[in-house]
């Protein structure tokens, strides 16, 4: 046998040595060589002691940072229930819908507050399964509700159609309203006295958010909040990749809901 022959006969028996002490190691550990777990944000929360939720406080019903520096809402009170299920505080960060995902990235564990699934930050982030199915519509001065039922009617030069920044509502607006006479006004909270004051006429958001604020402002109404004009779903956001998480978070949320606890506090916030 010649000495390439010898160096390749070598070689093949150092990988089998190799492979099947890789083997018998697996056996011995009641799994695979290649499939040891890798550290989850679970446990990283249960040894922290807190849970960090990112959320923007200015989108009623779902967060609403108050006055005295504590926030309100639907997904607060979810937040506080699901770190209790945890045995952790909740903790929250103030961001805004323009910088939620950054933050969320390098603050949070989870991102909360109306949020909406989407392509662009499921790049970034996983979502939890959506636990509510909404879609934009318009909220107008309740005389004007015939005036703006459609894209086609509001997308007219001479509609002032407002949006708050940064998030899938602007996204929306400049998509479809490309003709209409846009402003981008910065504060999500007060947007809506805009319309009632006469210095805008439309805007377009979640018909749950609709529901509230036409309560919240009589004179303004909800344009058919049960048809709205696309799609939409609400879902919190979780770091890319941790299945051990997103899987623990979704069956909390699963039993929140079978169990009624969700419905009940939604019902809290909306009626």
């Amino acid at each position: 046998m010649n000495k390439v022959a010898l160096a390749l006969l070598g070689a093949l028996t150092g990988v089998l040595v190799h492979s099947g002490a890789a083997q018998a190691q697996a056996s011995a550990t009641g799994g695979t060589a290649s499939t040891a777990p890798t550290a989850s944000r679970l446990d990283e929360i249960l040894a922290r002691g807190t849970l960090r939720a990112c959320t923007t406080g200015d989108y009623k019903p779902y967060s609403f940072y108050k006055t005295d520096g504590q926030f309100e809402g639907i997904d607060i009170d979810m937040t506080e229930s699901l770190a209790k299920s945890l045995g952790v505080k909740a903790e929250y960060v103030k961001t805004s819908w323009p910088n939620l995902m950054n933050d969320f990235v390098a603050r949070c564990d989870i991102g909360v507050g109306g949020v909406s699934p989407t392509l662009e930050r499921q790049k970034r982030a996983f979502f939890t399964q959506a636990y509510m199915v909404d879609g934009k519509t318009p909220i107008v001065r309740c005389d004007d509700v015939n005036k703006y039922q459609t894209v086609a009617q509001i997308d007219q030069p001479a509609t002032r159609v407002i949006v708050n920044p940064g998030g899938t509502n602007e996204r929306l607006a400049k998509q479809f309203f490309s003709h209409a006479n846009l402003t981008v006004y910065p504060d999500n909270v007060t947007i809506f006295k805009q319309i009632l004051a006469g210095k805008a006429d439309v805007m377009v958001t979640d018909a749950s958010e609709t529901l509230l604020q036409q309560k919240l402002n009589p004179g303004l109404c909800s344009v058919h909040p049960d048809k709205p004009f696309q799609y939409g779903e609400k879902a919190w956001l979780l770091p890319r990749g941790d299945v051990a998480f997103q899987q623990y978070v979704d069956q909390w949320l699963h039993l929140a809901r079978a169990t009624g606890e969700y419905q009940a506090v939604t019902d809290k916030w909306l009626k």
